[in-house]
């Protein structure tokens, strides 16, 4: 049976339908104190990007990217960018458009993100954060000023894997950028005086090459050298790639253990040890589906939620192991 509930005294309440396991339940509220931002983080290589659009297709969302290396123009595959097709027509900010030579530090993008989120709350849309840059992250969310915390509510989405099974797929990930053009997109911006502590050059997968490609410049002839190096270059990538999601990890911890930060972990293993469909459906009942009810929870609390109306009238269910599994999460 439906209810109608009135929740404050504030004028011109609009009207909210809450998804619930027995149909839609309408609801009278009123602009609350603070609007609502989701933050998904995680390691590089968990399927952040992913989750975020997931979750963009169920509610009017746009996405801001929160990695330090990508919010850099070029190298797109170094970079692992999201391209126009993987991000399914939903906007994304802070992404490709700072000069690569250029140093953009976690201040600037906290100042960026912030006249960022107020732009797509103004649209009446969520605010959807997603980036391994923890460093970026924590600058927004404890800045000095307080002006995050007194102007948002965060729900925070951890997509974890396995590192084990992560370090695998990391290091299979680099063999396919080498297949897309990684080293044909890095010489093309090879400068022997370059400075890798600045700018995009600091992404993993630049420097590791620079041995290599100073003996292109010097016209080496000995090409089975230049080969070794080039496996050299290719293995270091693999191994500071896997270095750079256990210091994401370890970060993480220490935001949810040491600071207090209320994170939901979403364990995403199962489906990067599986292929094809089988993947795709045990993302959806490990990953997705709990992290919509997460973020639904957040975002239809009676006593303090804004208006965020499902993109489509008919919410997806989640299944009964996905309710087991967010409630291990809380």
């Amino acid at each position: 049976m439906n209810m109608t509930m009135m929740m404050c005294q504030q004028p011109q309440p609009s009207l909210l339908q809450i998804p619930t396991a027995g149909g839609n339940l309408p609801l009278l509220r009123c602009r609350p104190q603070k609007e609502k931002v989701v933050v998904v983080m995680g390691a590089t290589g968990t399927g952040k990007s992913r989750l975020s659009i997931d979750l963009a297709a169920i509610y009017p969302a746009e996405i801001i990217n929160s990695d330090k290396i990508q919010v850099y123009e070029g190298l797109d595959i170094t970079t692992n960018k999201i391209t126009d097709e993987e991000c399914a027509g939903v906007p994304h900010h802070l992404l490709g458009i700072v000069d690569p030579e250029a140093d953009f530090t976690a201040g600037n993008f906290a100042a960026t993100a912030s006249l960022t989120m107020k732009s797509i709350v103004g649209r009446g849309k969520l605010p959807i954060i997603a980036g391994g840059s923890n460093s970026f992250i924590e600058a927004l969310i404890d800045d000095q000023n307080y002006e995050f915390r007194s102007r948002y509510d965060v729900c925070f989405l951890w997509v974890d894997v396995a590192m084990h099974v992560l370090h695998s797929f990391v290091s299979d990930r680099v063999d396919r950028m080498v297949d897309a053009g990684i080293v044909e997109e890095v010489r093309k911006m090879y400068n022997p005086n370059a400075d890798y502590s600045k700018g995009i050059r600091r992404a993993i997968g630049v420097p590791e090459f620079d041995s290599y490609f100073r003996a292109e410049y010097s016209s080496s002839g000995d090409v089975k050298y230049r080969d070794k190096l080039l496996k050299e270059a290719i293995n270091e990538t693999k191994m500071n790639t896997r270095i750079l999601a256990s210091k994401q990890l370890d970060k993480i911890r220490q935001l949810r253990n040491v600071k207090g930060w209320k994170i939901h972990r979403l364990d995403a293993t199962a489906a990067f040890q599986k292929r094809g469909r089988e993947a795709d459906e045990s993302w959806a009942e490990m990953v997705a589906r709990p992290g919509e009810m997460i973020v639904n929870q957040f975002l239809f609390n009676i006593s303090r939620s804004r208006s965020f109306v499902p993109v489509s009238g008919d919410v997806r269910r989640t299944t009964k192991r996905a309710v087991e599994m967010v409630g291990a999460t809380l």
